[in-house]
């Protein structure tokens, strides 16, 4: 067994059933909505385009690399299912708590990408209002809701998989 086999089914560091990446994702998703909630906030109170761009440019780059490592790691190394065996609430439930979850966490970030690539491609640089932009805010309002249902699912599958 490699290095990155045996650090994938160590305990997380949280004191539940989750494995490393499972708990990683599960605080970074805090962080992501915190993020975008004052990204959003800088944009629409404080005109602050350009770093509204950056923020969500920066943001997109790193969740994209953290989407790509948990996909390795549940593809390849965790057992995510052998870690939720002992729960309370049942394989049946919790798999249709994936799944649910799932509905908002394979086409958020798609739409993410697709509104940052839009906003990239079609407001000035640097970054300010223009005729794109009600078109722009309508999917990122959309691309916004999908990230924080995202979260919010994953995090109460997290609870049932991983805490009951």
């Amino acid at each position: 067994m490699n290095a990155m086999s045996l650090l994938a089914q160590n305990a997380g560091f949280l004191p539940t059933r989750g494995s490393i990446m499972i708990d990683f994702v599960f605080l970074a998703m805090f962080g992501i909505i915190l993020i975008l909630g004052i990204s959003i906030y800088l944009v629409r109170y404080r005109r602050m385009y350009e770093v509204h761009k950056w923020i969500q440019v920066i943001t997109g780059i790193v969740l994209l690399l953290a989407v790509l490592a948990f996909e390795i790691d549940m593809r390849f190394f965790t057992d995510w299912e052998a870690l939720a065996e002992p729960s309370s609430i049942g394989m049946n439930t919790i798999k249709g708590l994936l799944y649910f979850h799932l509905l908002f966490a394979i086409p958020t970030p798609l739409l993410w990408i697709f509104v940052i690539w839009h906003g990239l491609l079609r407001f000035p640089n640097p970054a300010a209002p223009n005729a794109y932009s009600n078109t722009h805010i309508f999917w990122a309002r959309l691309a916004a809701i999908g990230m924080l249902l995202t979260a919010v699912t994953g995090w109460i599958f997290y609870y049932a998989a991983f805490v009951a």
